[in-house]
């Protein structure tokens, strides 16, 4: 293992964690985009309005896409354990 490697390996790393973080992000952007909308046309300046909401928001995504982002965590694992196998043996 050289250091291109470890720094690709890293690169990997945060772009998966990007990708698997952002149906969530999306999820909680949109609901608080629609509350802050609410929010400014019925002139309800509550803080505390848009939290349920967006958790509710974020957890529903976690729902619908915990398979694939399981699917894609469990992908990255194997093919770092595979690239440490052939380093090993």
């Amino acid at each position: 293992m050289n250091t291109e490697f470890i720094i690709g390996l890293a690169g990997q790393a945060v772009y998966l964690m990007l990708e698997v973080s952002a149906p969530m992000l999306i999820f909680g952007l949109v609901v608080g985009l629609i509350i802050s909308i609410f929010q400014a046309t019925t002139q309800i300046q509550e803080q505390t309005l848009a939290f349920v909401p967006k958790i509710v928001a974020v957890l529903l995504a976690l729902l619908l896409f915990g398979p694939w982002i399981v699917t894609k965590l469990v992908d990255f694992t194997s093919q770092i354990l595979g690239n440490l196998y052939l380093y090993i043996g």
